[in-house]
């Protein structure tokens, strides 16, 4: 008897592509239900695998995971390259792959620098539904790349956000940001001239550098403030001071992720701030009612975020469920 054979088309999504199919807000849902699916042993989510290129001041990270309620698994690769910049190309560069778990059968490839920024902002939007106050209305960005604009995005998506005040070491860049930003989220965007002025009024505070230094001073950080910081992912970088951390309710994506790679939590526990009980929830625990969230208007809460590959293949399997109803990117034979 012949054996039919079955061809299974192989999508490929631009990064426009990624971006049409998954608008913020389907991102959010993505994620709230990632971040659930994650502290609830719903996955397979191995660590991820980091590896220096010195010779060329770049990083590589290798990401993957399997969804038994998706029969998915999904692979990225993501470099990040500091001299870039100098020479017209992003930071963050990245393959998101998406496999059929049943045949393992490849079924798209897609964007993976669209998607990071998107499931990152999706993310911090996540957390900050759950832990900002509800009358959160202005937000303070450090970094003015592709992550702060994402950022923003989802902050707008989860909160009615009147204004949003960006610094950047690089103020000319801040100013383009502000000026883009405006006509995309249609809210006031301002360029702060000092860290202390972006934190003057803050609600919300999102930071998305390479800094290997905290952005900001403790004492400038007002009582009630939430704060997502998703910028640097090792242990021997932080975003966010030491003082800081010690006096919020920390809440991560992954507690064994977190203590492996946030500089943030790692010093302050060097220092001597922070013990590793002063984690107080995954926020998929807190998503899935198994712990609470912020306790009071004025408390100060923190969502670090190193970024987890569940996050990606949901993400993935959204742009290609989406994308190829919409007849988006293109399908090829392997």
């Amino acid at each position: 008897m012949k054996t039919v054979e079955f061809e299974q088309p192989f999508h490929v999504f631009s990064a426009a592509d990624v971006r049409t199919a998954l608008p913020m807000d389907e991102a959010v849902k993505a994620m709230r239900q990632a971040y659930q699916e994650l502290s609830t042993g719903q996955v397979n989510v191995p660590m991820r695998t980091h590896m220096s290129l010195e010779q060329h001041a770049a990083d590589v990270l290798v990401m993957s995971c399997y969804s038994p309620r998706l029969k998915q698994v999904g692979l990225k690769i993501i470099t990040l390259h500091e001299q870039n910049s100098e020479v017209g190309l992003p930071y963050i560069q990245a393959m998101v792959m998406v496999v059929d778990a049943d045949r393992g059968t490849p079924l798209a490839v897609m964007s993976g620098a669209a998607l990071t920024a998107l499931r990152t902002g999706g993310g911090a939007g996540a957390a900050t539904d759950a832990l900002a106050r509800p009358d959160a209305a202005r937000v303070a960005l450090f970094g003015a790349g592709t992550q702060a604009e994402a950022q923003l995005e989802a902050m707008c998506a989860v909160r009615a956000i009147r204004r949003a005040v960006v610094f950047d070491l690089d103020h000319s860049r801040a100013c383009r940001f502000a000026e883009r930003m405006e006509a995309d989220v249609r809210i006031e965007v301002a360029v702060a001239a000092t860290p202390a002025a972006a934190l003057a009024e803050a609600d919300i505070v999102c930071t998305t550098t390479t800094s290997r230094e905290p952005v900001f001073d403790d004492r400038d950080v007002p009582p009630g403030t939430h704060i997502n910081a998703i910028g640097v992912y090792k242990p021997n970088e932080r975003e966010i001071p030491g003082a800081t951390v010690a006096r919020a309710r920390v809440v991560v994506d992954e507690q064994s992720a977190a203590w492996k790679e946030a500089g943030e939590l790692i010093l302050a526990q060097q220092e001597g701030l922070i013990g590793r009980s002063h984690v107080h929830a995954e926020i998929g625990e807190i998503l899935a009612g198994m712990k609470p969230g912020r306790q009071s208007e004025e408390e100060i809460t923190l969502f670090k975020s190193v970024g987890v590959a569940n996050q990606d293949l949901s993400a993935a399997h959204v742009v290609l469920a989406r994308g190829t109803r919409l007849g988006l990117g293109s399908a090829v034979s392997l």
